[in-house]
C-alpha cells in the first residue's frame, strides 16, 4: 500500500516539473498558460504547487504543447 501512494506522489511531481518547464519554455506567465488551456490562473497554480493534478483533457492539452514544442526544438 506505501508503495502505491509514493508512486503517486512522484507522478504528481513529474506532472508539476513537466507543467512549470513547458510554461517557461512558451515564455507565459501561470495566467497566459491557464487562458491557453482554458482553466484558471489558480487552477495552473495549483499543479505547479502540486496540490492538485490536470484532468485528462488537460492533460492531452499539456501533451500536444510539449510535442509542438518538440518538433520545434533543434
Amino acid at each position: 500500500m506505501r508503495s502505491v501512494s509514493l508512486s503517486i506522489v512522484i507522478e504528481s511531481q513529474d506532472i508539476a516539473e513537466l507543467v512549470r518547464e513547458l510554461r517557461r519554455r512558451l515564455g507565459l506567465t501561470q495566467e497566459e498558460f491557464a487562458a491557453k488551456l482554458g482553466v484558471t490562473f489558480p487552477t495552473v497554480n495549483r499543479w505547479e504547487n502540486r496540490r492538485a493534478k490536470p484532468s485528462r483533457m488537460a492533460m492531452k492539452l499539456i501533451e500536444g504543447l510539449r510535442q509542438q514544442i518538440d518538433e520545434n526544438t533543434p
